[in-house]
């Protein structure tokens, strides 16, 4: 049963990355055809007026443009894999819970507290 609980647990973390992709690809095309309009209307009225001021909003439409691109078609997910993979195995001290690691003992002295709280109410 163990076994049938951690396939259904990664189906669904697979099956939630694949939407996060997918997210991310779908966000991409509105994103990149807005980019592409404000990026050729921006370019014309900076040549037009000649004030080269109206190319700077492209530049964090820009860093959008590329990061959404990266998590849709590039290494974005790798490369955040290998980071985890790496906290995971050098920085263990800073994924610790606050308190500690829940126990049963814990659930249940907070579940009491809880029922009495209710209770005298």
């Amino acid at each position: 049963q163990l076994e049938r609980q951690l396939m259904m647990q990664n189906e669904m973390r697979e099956r939630q990355m694949a939407l996060q992709i997918a997210w991310s690809r779908e966000f991409l095309k509105y994103f990149g055809t807005f980019f592409g309009i404000a990026a050729i209307s921006l370019t014309a009225g900076a040549i037009r007026r000649k004030k080269p001021a109206f190319l700077f909003p492209i530049i964090p439409l820009s860093f959008v443009f590329t990061y959404q691109y990266d998590l849709g078609y590039g290494t974005l997910l790798q490369r955040m894999k290998g980071e985890a993979e790496n906290i995971l195995e050098t920085e263990k001290s800073k994924l610790q819970l606050p308190r500690g690691t829940i126990t049963f003992e814990n659930l249940e002295k907070a579940r009491k507290e809880q029922s009495k709280f209710f209770t005298e109410k």
